[in-house]
């Protein structure tokens, strides 16, 4: 295990954001896996399981079973962890600038189609090898100022050269939950089974480049622009949300972080066997998910518990308003399952109630939540 550190400077003057990060295996010919956690500095559940993580890895090294390469970042957003108001902990948007951490990773496309366009082959592993590097190279064309913008460069840079990228985040009280697109699908289904994940949302594109899709895209991309070459997927991609914000607990991040470690053991990271168990759930279009917004201020309640599989008319949630006592029923205009509600129980007009996983398309535009 090595232990590495990228140094970002912030605005202030003589003001530093220190990034860390964890290295297995640099010297094997396995698979690449690359774990996140934090990016939205106010989710801890992903932050605690990405560092048991490092501690199951330095067993696993120690007992000579790490085969692959493995690149741990357990708090992937210093910027935002000394981020508070009043104090809160505020990690989800920059401060400065009000931007979502997890949005506006650069596209390299274009760029890589320019890099790799005379010089892809019929030989699928050397095409590989060959974007992998044009993606390090078109990244490294674009040179950020902003932290934040820095931030994502440092991290797309440590994620490009990994086959698996895993992004850990959480809700505000969720059931483990994953997004995915189509391309990574297959490959990510044993992971949610290992993790029991009550909904797998799946879209080609979600919506504002978060920093899965960005890692992903450019392969699937790059594959329909040289259709007489052989290119595999070469990144395979998700975001997994580990509950809720107060699921901060060390016997869950245990088992979260166990895991992962099965699933690594399922990729070839790590020698051994693991037994994959049965989906808890099938998976489902992003744009099928139910965003339930509140219609008018006041007091929530919720007379469905998570997890709940709403039928279409059903009531998800109830709003009280404390001045009049008037009751106003908020029903689902879909069926599916009831998978992440906000951790407040007061709601402002057209607040976010709640998330269910439906099996019929019937959104588009941007799918995820601001």
């Amino acid at each position: 295990m090595h232990e590495h550190f990228i140094d970002i400077p912030g605005r202030g003057t003589g003001t530093i954001h220190r990034l860390t990060w964890f290295s297995f295996g640099g010297g094997n010919d396995g698979p690449h896996v690359y774990v996140q956690g934090g990016l939205h500095a106010d989710e801890g559940p992903g932050m605690l399981a990405a560092r048991l993580l490092v501690d199951r890895l330095i067993e696993e090294e120690g007992a000579g079973r790490l085969t692959g390469r493995v690149t741990v970042v357990p708090a992937a957003n210093p910027l935002a962890l000394g981020q508070f108001l009043h104090g809160d902990q505020q990690g989800r948007f920059d401060h400065y600038d009000g931007r979502n951490f997890n949005r506006d990773y650069p596209d390299l496309t274009a760029r890589v189609i320019k890099l790799v366009g005379e010089t892809l082959t019929d030989d699928p592993l050397t095409n590989t090898a060959r974007i992998r590097q044009a993606l390090l190279q078109a990244l490294e064309t674009i040179v950020p100022s902003a932290p934040s913008d820095r931030l994502r460069h440092a991290l797309m840079r440590l994620a490009l050269p990994a086959d698996v990228v895993i992004d850990l985040h959480c809700d505000g009280e969720a059931e483990v939950h994953l997004y995915t697109q189509p391309v990574s699908l297959e490959r990510v289904l044993p992971l949610a089974a290992l993790t029991h994940c009550r909904a797998v949302l799946v879209a080609d594109v979600s919506g504002g480049e978060p920093f899965d899709e960005a890692l992903t895209k450019p392969w699937h991309a790059i594959a329909k622009a040289f259709p007489d070459k052989v290119i595999p997927q070469g990144c395979t991609s998700c975001t997994l949300e580990l509950r809720g914000r107060m699921d901060v607990d060390r016997k869950l991040a245990a088992g979260d972080a166990a895991a992962l470690v099965d699933y690594l053991r399922y990729l070839g990271v790590l020698a051994g066997h693991s037994t994959i168990p049965a989906l808890s759930c099938e998976p489902t279009p992003l744009a099928g998910s139910e965003a339930l917004v509140a219609p008018i201020a006041g007091l929530v309640s919720y007379p469905v518990p998570l997890g709940h599989r709403v039928r279409e008319g059903e009531v998800v949630a109830e709003i009280t308003d404390p001045v009049t006592g008037d009751l106003h029923p908020v029903r689902a205009s879909t069926s599916g399952v009831f998978y992440a509600r906000p951790a407040t129980r007061i709601a402002e007009i057209h607040k976010r109630l709640g998330k269910i996983a439906g099996t019929r398309s019937f959104r588009d535009g941007p799918l995820l939540s601001p």
